[in-house]
C-alpha cells in the first residue's frame, strides 16, 4: 500500500461552489431536495434499449446550447458542464480571481471518469464506409478534441478563458475529490494563486452496461448501508468550486482544510477487505487539517450501496470515529455520479456546514448489524464546524477531504 503524505495546509478559501444533479441545477435545488427527502432517481429511460434499473438523470441537458465561441465542442458531457457552470455565481467568482491574479495564475483541475465517451460511442455506432471501404465517423463527430480523456478540462478552459495549469484527473469515482488535493498542491507549490476545480460525468452505454456486467447495478433504487442493499443506482452530475490561496483575496466562511489520499491497489474493482486504504485517507485528511476524529461534525460517505463497499467503509469509519459522528451516504438522492461524485458530495458537505442540515441516507430503513452507530438514516440538524467527504474509486484510489467553517 502506498500513500501521499500531504503537507500541513494553510486553508484554501472557497469563493463559490455549486452542483447540478438529478435533483436540479444549483445549490437551492440540492438543499431543498435534501431537506424534503425527495430523491432524483427514476426508472431508467436512457438509451435505445434501457437497462432495467434506476438512474439519476439531469433534466434539460439535451436542450443546452453552447455559445458560438465553443462550436466544435458539442457533446452531452460538455452540455452538462456548461449548464453546471452557469449556477451560483461561479463565473463571477472566476472573474474575480482573474482580476486579482490574471488568467494565467488560475488553474483548471477537472475530474471525470468517462469524459465524453458517450459521443465516441455515438460516433462508432454511426460509422459509414466510403467507396474505398474505409470506415469514418460521421462528419459532425470528427472532432478529436471530444474523443479524449482530457475533453472536459479542455472544454472548461475554453469556456472560462483561464490560462493557468489545466489538469484532468481520471481516477474513477474519486476523480473530482482528488481535484481539490491537486489544486492545493499547485497553489502551495506556487504554480497558481487560485483554481477552478470540479467534475462532470454523464450517463452512457459504457457506464450502464459496464457496471451491469460487474453485477453491481440494482433493479430498485439504491439503499446504502441497508441490510437489504443489492447494488448501486447510477447517475450523472456536474459541479465546481473556486479555490483561492488564503490571504490573497476576501476571507470566506467556508474553506478546504485538509486532504488525504491513498492507493491500496488490492483489486481492480473491489475495496481492500479491511478498508486499510480508506482508513489511511481519512487519517491523513484529519492530520492535514489539524483535527482529532471527535472534532468532525459530519461525514459524507462514499456509500455506493454495494454489499462489499458499504460494509468495508462502515468498518473503517467505526475504527476511527466515535459513535457520536453523523455519517451518511447521499447517493439515494442523486445516484452514484461516478467521476462527479467527489464534487457533488463535497458540495453536500459544504451545505451541511453552511445550513446545519446533516443528510441521512435516503431509501434505507433496515440497519445492517455489521455497520456501526455512525451510520445515520435520518436527517438531523446541528451547527458543525468541520465536515469530511469520502470518495473511493476502483483500484483503491481513495480520497478524503476536510472542509471547515470560519467564524
Amino acid at each position: 500500500m502506498t500513500a501521499a503524505s500531504p503537507p500541513r495546509l494553510l486553508p484554501l478559501n472557497i469563493l463559490a461552489h455549486s452542483a447540478t444533479t438529478a435533483l436540479g441545477a444549483g445549490l437551492d435545488a440540492q438543499r431543498q431536495a435534501l431537506a424534503q427527502g425527495r430523491s432524483g432517481l427514476r426508472r431508467n429511460d436512457f438509451g435505445a434499449d434501457p437497462l432495467d434499473c434506476w438512474i439519476g438523470r439531469v433534466d434539460g441537458v439535451e436542450e443546452v446550447a453552447l455559445p458560438p465561441a465553443l462550436a466544435g465542442l458539442e457533446c452531452r458531457n460538455n452540455a452538462l458542464a456548461w449548464l453546471a457552470l452557469q449556477q451560483d455565481g461561479l463565473l463571477d467568482a472566476v472573474a474575480a480571481v482573474v482580476a486579482r491574479h490574471g488568467a494565467s495564475r488560475v488553474a483548471v483541475v477537472m475530474g471525470t471518469s468517462t469524459s465524453a465517451i458517450g459521443a465516441t460511442e455515438e460516433a462508432y455506432a454511426r460509422l459509414h464506409t466510403d467507396s474505398a471501404g474505409v470506415a469514418h465517423f460521421p462528419p459532425e463527430l470528427q472532432r478529436p478534441r471530444i474523443h479524449t480523456p482530457h475533453a472536459l478540462g479542455d472544454f472548461v478552459r475554453a469556456a472560462t478563458g483561464l490560462r493557468g495549469p489545466c489538469v484532468t484527473v481520471a481516477t474513477a469515482c474519486s476523480s473530482s475529490a482528488k481535484v481539490f488535493a491537486q489544486a492545493a498542491r499547485l497553489i502551495h507549490a506556487g504554480f497558481a494563486d487560485a483554481a477552478l476545480v470540479g467534475g462532470v460525468d454523464t450517463l452512457c452505454g459504457s457506464v450502464l452496461f459496464g457496471f451491469h456486467s460487474l453485477q453491481l447495478v440494482a433493479t430498485a433504487p439504491c439503499q446504502p448501508f441497508d441490510a437489504r442493499r443489492s447494488g448501486l443506482s447510477l447517475g450523472e452530475a456536474g459541479g465546481y468550486a473556486v479555490l483561492e490561496r488564503a490571504g490573497a483575496g476576501p476571507e470566506t466562511a467556508l474553506q478546504l482544510s485538509g486532504y488525504g489520499e491513498s492507493s491500496d491497489a488490492h483489486h481492480m474493482s473491489a475495496p481492500h477487505p479491511q478498508g486499510l486504504g480508506a482508513r489511511l485517507a481519512m487519517r491523513q485528511a484529519l492530520h492535514s487539517a489539524g483535527l482529532e476524529p471527535a472534532q468532525l461534525g459530519y461525514l459524507n460517505l462514499h456509500g455506493t450501496s454495494t454489499p462489499a463497499n458499504d460494509g468495508v467503509e462502515a468498518a473503517a469509519v467505526a475504527a476511527l470515529f466515535p459513535p457520536s459522528l453523523h455519517a451518511s451516504s447521499t447517493k439515494g438522492w442523486t445516484g452514484h455520479t461516478l467521476g462527479a461524485a467527489g464534487i457533488v458530495e463535497s458540495v453536500f458537505a459544504l451545505l451541511a456546514l453552511a445550513d446545519g442540515l446533516l443528510p441521512g441516507t435516503l431509501n434505507s430503513t433496515v440497519p445492517d448489524p455489521a455497520c456501526g452507530p455512525q451510520i445515520r438514516f435520518d436527517n438531523a440538524r446541528a451547527d458543525i464546524r468541520h465536515a469530511m467527504n469520502n470518495s473511493f474509486g476502483f483500484g483503491g484510489n481513495n480520497c478524503s477531504l476536510v472542509f471547515g467553517k470560519v467564524g
